[in-house]
């Protein structure tokens, strides 16, 4: 599942390049960069701040929850929302390609001792008959215990799938039932929300805790919320902290998200247009095997046989000036955000379209 490189990139990319890597290659504007200067800011930890205080009011309230606590990633709100809703030798329940699973460095087990049971579901998301055929029953002394379900909205490697809210919905119930926790994360979550009008709180119903991302079709350079019960954000706070997650002038980077909360929410919907031009320009390519189902900002497909391998694909963009995702041997990710633009989409189509046609 990992993508073509990671943290040890030797440098900044070439003059130029179109970056379709991942929405978290999105640089902020000199408009959000400014709404951060005349900030008000104080102490967080000590409540002083105002301009963080107003951002996790405002997003508590989106998400229908009680409280929240701003996060410097949402990698790290994920794994604190697992360290607080299981203990150790407790199981978590996902999807096989979720971001928790495959994204955070193996997080659940490294810190918080917590196993994962992985299930295939379809373009990264799960169903309830799955969910409940999956629970481990409870006051068994040789198994571990199910504490937690965790789902992902918008499902990442899922081709940025959109959960039907039924079938969140049939999860959060199965789990409720049988006293099982349950965490959405919703780092792409308002892509959800533009793509169908649906609204955050509605797809967080049911769901004890959500993650919100802000670094990626959101566009800050940094943050993200981890939002909950009033019970469960204190035992959040003791968390973060242990683990230096501490924040003191935190206003700063929340006047950043702030900014794109006002600006940049509706205007995921033009990456989701350039993604679906991306797609259905794939469908009709003869070296193209398959392509996932694009309803957002994420395009999945798998080369053919005859075709490139994934990494010789993306040698041969990069020399054209695109930058793309190898996910597998065969496997492609393109990824839309407010970094690349109209131009950029139209470039990029006719170059896979010589690539990925038989010569």
């Amino acid at each position: 599942m990992a993508g073509s490189y990671g943290g040890k990139q030797a440098g900044p990319l070439p003059p130029g390049v179109a970056d379709f890597y991942s929405d978290t290659k999105s640089l902020p504007s000199r408009e959000m960069r400014q709404a951060a200067l005349d900030a008000p800011l104080g102490d967080e930890q000590k409540g002083e701040d105002p301009t963080t205080t107003e951002f996790l009011t405002r997003v508590a309230a989106l998400l229908g929850k009680e409280d929240a606590l701003f996060m410097p990633s949402a990698t790290m709100a994920n794994e604190i929302a697992v360290a607080v809703h299981c203990r150790p030798g407790d199981e978590m329940i996902c999807e096989r390609s979720s971001h928790i699973v495959n994204f955070e460095g193996g997080g659940p087990g490294y810190l918080a001792g917590v196993q994962t049971h992985v299930l295939d579901g379809v373009n990264g998301m799960l169903s309830p008959d799955q969910v409940a055929a999956a629970l481990r029953p409870k006051g068994n002394l040789y198994i571990p215990e199910t504490s937690l379900v965790a789902v992902e909205q918008t499902a990442n490697m899922g081709g940025g799938a959109v959960w039907p809210l039924e079938a969140l919905r049939g999860v959060a119930g199965v789990a409720a039932a049988a006293e099982v926790s349950t965490h959405m994360d919703g780092a792409r979550l308002m892509n959800a929300v533009v793509k169908t009008g649906t609204a955050a709180a509605t797809y967080a119903e049911g769901y004890d805790s959500v993650t919100l991302c802000f670094t990626k079709g959101l566009g800050c350079p940094f943050g993200a919320v981890l939002a909950g019960s009033a019970e469960f954000i204190q035992r959040v706070w003791r968390l973060r902290q242990l683990i230096g997650g501490g924040l003191r002038q935190s206003g700063f980077m929340a006047a950043l998200c702030l900014y794109a909360l006002d600006h940049n929410v509706e205007r995921l919907a033009d990456d989701h247009r350039h993604a679906a031009q991306i797609a259905a320009a794939l469908e009709d390519l003869e070296l193209v095997a398959a392509v996932l189902p694009t309803e957002t900002n994420i395009v999945i497909f798998d080369i053919s046989s005859d075709g490139p391998a994934a990494a010789e694909l993306v040698a041969e963009l990069l020399e054209r000036g695109f930058l793309v995702g190898a996910f597998g041997e065969r496997r492609i990710r393109i990824v839309t955000h407010l970094g690349v633009d109209q131009d950029d989409t139209d470039r990029l189509c006719d170059v896979l379209a010589t690539l990925l046609t038989p010569r």
